[in-house]
């Protein structure tokens, strides 16, 4: 569902320069602003504005070579050049290009020209299983499938605002272990061992509970289901708990689908979203670049108890 509304004409203030249309769904917004790399500072405030308000952005049309993106990114913050080495990484390639990853199902000489090939990716938050998770992920099409490949999003904000109320004062206090041992594709990761008791497993505990740093919002923080605990929970207990949330957290009323084009550039906020990849025929090609934004530490505000509600809340209307 790519539908759009019209920005409200009382609102257009809100993003000067700009055009905002938000989607008629839980969270998304496509923005109109021409070539983003000639994008003005005011432009971009307004650009970071609307990003905060709805999620996901997604901008149509683009033409970036990859320092073009790499620059994209630092306009929202320090690039991550955390990445492994990608399959075409030569020697002598400088650093800064390793906050670039090709995503892709191409193979070529009898190698991978990416990461992630063409896999049915599993609801996930990007790299949780770090101390330090990225703010945001950018995500530029390059080439797409006739059809399939279309990414999900889920509005984490309106997942917790939801719950019931038993279930979400169970979240008080709460942290999770985000397992570290497999990838959002559900394969072990080179050098991990299986994981045969979740409560000794390698990964960081971050709070259930998060708030947002730029809206101070909370959001429900899941990261991966597969191999996470409920820190301090008997085993039983703790799977109980997270299929519980899970289940919620899945659900279609808080999701929305963007169906790609050549050209499309989409940045969402890791801190509050969710997001998964529909699979694809794996005959036709698919390529990508993503780069992702360096990120603070998972928190969660416990002295304020009075948030203000975030614009994309259940039964609020998006700005």
């Amino acid at each position: 569902m790519n539908s759009t509304e019209k920005l409200p004409a009382t609102l257009a203030s809100r993003y000067p320069g700009i055009e905002v249309r938000p989607f008629d769904a839980a969270l998304g917004a496509e923005v109109g602003c021409g070539d983003l790399r000639q994008a003005s500072e005011a432009q971009f405030e307004a650009i970071r504005q609307a990003w905060l308000d709805h999620l996901v952005l997604v901008f149509r049309g683009q033409s970036l070579s990859d320092d073009d993106l790499l620059a994209l990114a630092a306009r929202f913050g320090t690039p991550d050049d955390t990445f492994r080495p990608q399959p075409t990484d030569q020697p002598g390639q400088p650093r800064e290009n390793r906050a670039l990853t090709i995503v892709s199902n191409v193979i070529e000489d009898g190698k991978p020209i990416g990461a992630l090939a063409n896999v049915d990716l599993v609801w996930h938050t990007d790299m949780s299983y770090i101390e330090v998770p990225p703010d945001a992920s950018i995500l530029y099409a390059l080439e797409i499938p006739p059809a399939g490949g279309e990414t999900g999003f889920c509005n984490m904000y309106r997942a917790l605002e939801t719950l019931p109320p038993g279930l979400r004062a169970q979240l008080d206090g709460l942290t999770i272990k985000h397992d570290a041992t497999h990838n959002s594709g559900g394969f072990l990761r080179k050098g991990f061992e299986f994981p045969a008791d979740v409560t000794r497993s390698p990964g960081p505990n971050h709070p259930a509970v998060r708030t947002h740093p730029d809206t101070g919002c909370d959001a429900l923080y899941l990261g991966r289901r597969p191999f996470s605990h409920a820190h301090g929970l008997p085993v039983a207990e703790s799977e109980a708990l997270l299929d519980q949330l899970w289940i919620h957290a899945a659900s279609s009323e808080f999701a929305w689908y963007h169906t790609w084009s050549v050209g499309d550039v989409v940045i969402w906020d890791n801190r509050c979203t969710m997001h998964r990849r529909n699979a694809f025929d794996n005959n036709a090609r698919r390529v990508m670049h993503r780069t992702q934004i360096k990120g603070t530490r998972p928190y969660v505000d416990t002295a304020s108890q009075a948030k203000a509600p975030h614009p994309r809340g259940l039964h609020r209307s998006a700005p």
